[in-house]
């Protein structure tokens, strides 16, 4: 499981990514750099990270499920996201 301080900061930076959207995507169209560099860094949407939304992990995220794979295969296993269901194994 990831810290929970990780977990917290991606929240912080997804509510910055949302206040700063408009502003952002005004100064790009009107292609004003300057104005692009003095807003705050954690609004650029690039500095978000996926992270699963049960543990929090940032590495082999499912972008379609919103989790990572190893919560995925415990899920699927267990029938819990519907439409997906274990193939037989041998």
């Amino acid at each position: 499981m990831a810290k929970k301080s990780m977990v917290a900061r991606d929240k912080k930076r997804m509510k910055v990514i949302a206040k700063f959207a408009a502003k952002r995507a005004e100064l790009k169209e009107l292609g004003d750099l300057d104005g692009l560099q003095k807003l705050p860094r954690n609004s650029s949407p690039t500095r978000h990270k996926n992270r699963d939304s049960i543990s929090g992990r940032p590495r082999g995220y499912m972008r379609q499920f919103g989790l990572s794979r190893i919560n995925f295969r415990e899920k699927a296993a267990k029938v819990e996201i519907p439409g997906i269901t274990k193939r037989s194994s041998w």
